[in-house]
């Protein structure tokens, strides 16, 4: 398999329209692949995404599922009531990403496994 099949991934710099740079777009910005990973098991209300993650701020919750929803890769369901129930869900193209997650998963592990590889986040 060609490393770049197509066009668009031959540029050279950085390309909004590069395949590229579009599935790293999709998947940037912490917390991101954590809640898609656990949106990929079903729906899910903002309360339970909260309880999976304590560590995350309501606030940033709130700005990650916003940015999801804006990048056309979760729906948002919300249910009248007192609260409001409101349900996230990935969309078509919410789960296309699963073989990319699996992916950069596997390459992790396989980075982690080789020794001159420095783990540092930024």
């Amino acid at each position: 398999m060609e490393l770049v099949p197509g066009p668009r991934g031959r540029t050279r710099r950085p390309e909004a329209d590069c395949p590229v740079e579009v599935a790293l777009a999709a998947v940037s910005g912490r917390w991101t692949t954590l809640l898609l990973r656990e949106l990929m098991g079903g729906p899910r209300g903002f309360m339970e995404l909260r309880a999976l993650f304590p560590e995350l701020s309501a606030k940033v919750l709130t700005d990650r599922l916003r940015a999801l929803e804006d990048r056309g890769l979760v729906g948002v369901e919300r249910r009248r009531g007192f609260p409001v129930r409101t349900r996230y869900a990935l969309t078509e193209a919410g789960r296309s990403l699963r073989s990319l997650l699996v992916e950069l998963y596997a390459t992790g592990e396989e980075l982690l496994r080789l020794s001159e590889y420095r783990t540092e986040l930024p």
